[in-house]
């Protein structure tokens, strides 16, 4: 016998897995075998939208104080949300308040300037949801009414005590007959707690006798009103008013009609998650339920009910949570019912009041919200809705992390050269910031601080470098008011942040530098290009338009700056490939150094490790450091100069605590010394070797034999150690030459 085709093989193996899913995940259950299941884990069948959403952050766990769910690892297609801990911890505090109260009685609005990834952080909970929904944990259910064919309740297939005093014996529910036993099937359109169905006067009675009292008392204070008060909704009330009056008042007859489902949130197919564009009219709308051919096959108790059917974005969102993009880009009118709808979680839809247990969280931009706090009736909004400020990143280190999976996709096409997220990050972080003002400070830093100049401000904020000009005492002041400096414009409208290329801007110019095709590389020298080229569009961004002040916001002169600080890197890379010499001697240089002054302070001495004698310390290592550096060479001034870099080194310890101490960011002035120094002394060689590396980029040019080779091997390790191709290291080599050397 010929084995069966392949399709049809893989086809029965789907449906076999889809099944198995089905019946692990117990999509379909009676109403008694809810009830277990809440008995079971009251924690999770008894919760609000609010308190799922907590229990969704806490489900994907946190490292440190940021909330994995941001990282997007669950999802293939999601994009993580860089930096940004404190707006995430914040809409995490105000989801536990509504917790504490029992109500969702706010709109969380998130504002900030465009482009600063407020929808990402929406569109990051709303996937989490999602996932979350999938787990076991997660599990979370609503109702339907199923109403069988009449063979089924008078007795045709085996249940003719159905409705009689036989029932518990023959049948306890129609939940899962098959579609062709079923007359009617009506959903809870906006899929209500199964909870709703217990009469609320008997609500805590019946979690006592699942639960017992102490359970019960310790979790009926922490269940949200929508369950411990909460009704049917209007249609569903009907029905069941309906079915109870027509069975004498039995209960469990009724709740034979009733199917448990297990729902998945998904923001695609509006289950529990709704979007709600601005141009969107935001409202429920009701239409009447007789004009379904589905009301005829009702039993004839039912059809005589003027049923409804409810609709919209707040029916849809329901259980779940509502983003309103751009909220404030609409008439305020079309949004002043969510007033009623925060404070009371409902609103009347037609003749009906729906009921809601949703998380309604918005977007806004700065402009926006300034027009609207000038709006009359903006104390009554202030009341029910919590700001959540998004600013612009500020730091270099994590704005580079956003164009890392930019780079990853262009790299499939077209080499990326190493800093091309670096530059992208710091040019952008160059034109947010703002001078600091020195009426801000003490007198004692006033002055240090209102001299720092834009980079040294950016560099301050990214890694805790100090101006190369200050001394050991301003040092030491500007380090300990750093917290300060970082909070100068919180507090203000115009905070430090909300102005400024955005990264969507940046992302931008990032792909257009990737697809000009006369490039076979993308480098920084492509990004300055773009660059130049978009700050000339003045009257299209607010940024570019704000008046230069001290070097601050001078999105043009910020190209050169980004170019200056680029060319040092990338000189310290070519003389590293050249192999002149080794930078890392100047890292174990300044090591030994500090570990002598320190001997020297403390008047020790130290063990040799050859001969186990007890020896003084390297005076001859001490003077000739101090000689290249220029340090002090009277005895009271040099001890204290000592002094000084002793405590700069504890410093540094206590603000990175479990971390090696790396001389080079510790002190960046002598490190820039000791480069000056070696290139001084091997000047007339790097000269030869520059030479040779211009004439590297020109291939028509014959070279001489250790010119060559001193190219070659410069081009090699580029590309070994770096990341470098031979055409983007020949770019950068050809750049550093032309503008430095």
């Amino acid at each position: 016998m010929s084995s069966p085709r392949p399709g049809i093989e893989a086809l029965g193996f789907v449906e076999n897995q889809v099944k198995k899913e089905f019946e692990a995940n117990r999509r379909i259950l009676t109403f008694e075998e809810y009830v277990q299941i809440l008995g079971e884990t009251p924690d999770r069948g008894l919760r609000g939208s609010a308190r799922y959403m907590v229990d969704m952050m806490d489900h994907f766990g946190r490292d440190g104080n940021r909330f994995r769910l941001f990282d997007q690892a669950f999802d293939p297609g999601g994009r993580r949300v860089v930096d940004h801990e404190e707006v995430q911890n914040e809409i995490y505090r105000t989801l536990q308040g509504f917790v504490r109260q029992g109500i969702n009685n706010k709109l969380i609005l998130l504002h900030g300037p465009n482009g600063s990834a407020k929808t990402s952080m929406v569109h990051a909970i709303m996937a989490g949801l999602e996932k979350y929904s999938e787990s076991p944990e997660g599990a979370v259910y609503t109702f339907n009414w199923i109403f069988p064919l009449d063979k089924i309740t008078k007795g045709s297939m085996g249940l003719g005590a159905a409705y009689g005093t036989g029932i518990r014996e023959a049948a306890t529910s129609f939940a899962k007959l098959p579609d062709e036993d079923i007359q009617a099937r009506i959903p809870c359109e906006t899929r209500d707690h199964p909870l709703l169905l217990i009469p609320v006067e008997l609500r805590r009675a019946f979690l006592e006798k699942i639960l017992g009292s102490a359970k019960t008392e310790a979790l009926w204070n922490e269940l949200p009103l929508s369950l411990t008060r909460g009704n049917l909704q209007h249609r569903d009330r009907l029905i069941f008013d309906a079915l109870l009056a027509s069975h004498g008042g039995d209960l469990h007859k009724v709740l034979m009609h009733v199917q448990i489902e297990r729902f998945y949130f998904s923001r695609r197919y509006r289950r529990g998650l709704v979007t709600v564009e601005p141009q969107m009219h935001v409202d429920a709308q009701w239409q009447q339920l007789t004009m379904n051919r589905s009301i005829g096959s009702l039993p004839p108790s039912l059809q005589g009910l003027n049923l409804f059917s409810l609709s919209g974005d707040l029916v849809d969102g329901n259980r779940g949570m509502i983003e309103f993009s751009d909220l404030l880009k609409r008439p305020i009118d079309s949004y002043k019912y969510l007033l009623i709808v925060c404070e009371t979680n409902s609103v009347n839809v037609g003749h009906a009041i729906a009921h809601m247990d949703t998380v309604f969280l918005g977007s806004t931009n700065e402009l926006q919200l300034d027009a609207f706090k000038e709006f009359p009736d903006f104390n009554s909004f202030k009341a029910r809705i919590q700001l959540i400020r998004v600013p612009y990143l500020l730091e270099v280190s994590e704005e580079r992390k956003i164009y890392q999976p930019d780079i990853a996709q262009i790299s499939r096409d077209k080499h990326v050269a190493p800093h091309v997220d670096w530059t992208l990050a710091l040019w952008a972080v160059l034109t947010r910031i703002k001078k600091p003002n020195g009426i801000n400070y003490p007198p004692s830093i006033s002055s240090i601080v209102s001299n720092l100049s834009p980079i040294e401000k950016v560099r301050l904020y990214d890694t805790g470098e100090l101006p190369q000009a200050l001394n050991a005492e301003e040092r030491k002041l500007l380090r300990s008011s750093l917290k300060k400096v970082r909070e100068e414009y919180v507090n203000i409208p115009y905070y430090e942040g909300r102005m400024g290329a955005s990264a969507r801007e940046m992302r931008s110019l990032l792909f257009s530098a990737a697809t000009n095709p006369d490039s076979r590389t993308v480098t920084p020298l492509a990004l300055f290009r773009e660059l130049e080229d978009f700050v000339k569009h003045v009257s299209e961004y607010e940024f570019l338009k704000q008046d230069v002040k001290d070097g601050y916001h001078d999105a043009v002169e910020f190209i050169n700056t980004v170019k200056n600080e680029y060319l040092t890197r990338i000189d310290r890379e070519v003389r590293d490939s050249i192999g002149l010499y080794d930078s890392a001697q100047w890292e174990d240089f300044l090591r030994k150094y500090v570990g002598q002054i320190s001997l020297v302070l403390k008047k020790e001495k130290q063990k040799n490790v050859i001969t186990g004698r007890m020896e003084d310390p390297d005076f001859a290592l001490i003077a000739e450091f101090e000689k290249i550096i220029d340090a002090p060479t009277e005895p009271a001034p040099k001890d204290s100069f000592r002094q000084g870099i002793i405590s700069q080194v504890g410093a540094w310890s206590l603000d990175h605590p479990n971390e090696p101490v790396v001389y080079a960011r510790v002190f960046p002035e002598f490190w820039a010394k000791l480069e000056k120094h070696y290139y001084e002394s091997q000047k007339s060689l790097l000269t030869r070797m520059h030479n040779a590396l211009v004439v590297h980029g020109t291939p028509d040019v014959q070279m001489n034999e250790e010119g060559a080779r001193l190219a070659r091997q410069t081009v090699e390790n580029m590309c070994k150690n770096l990341g470098y191709t031979e055409d983007s290291a020949r770019e950068v080599i050809t750049f550093l030459m032309r503008s430095r050397y």
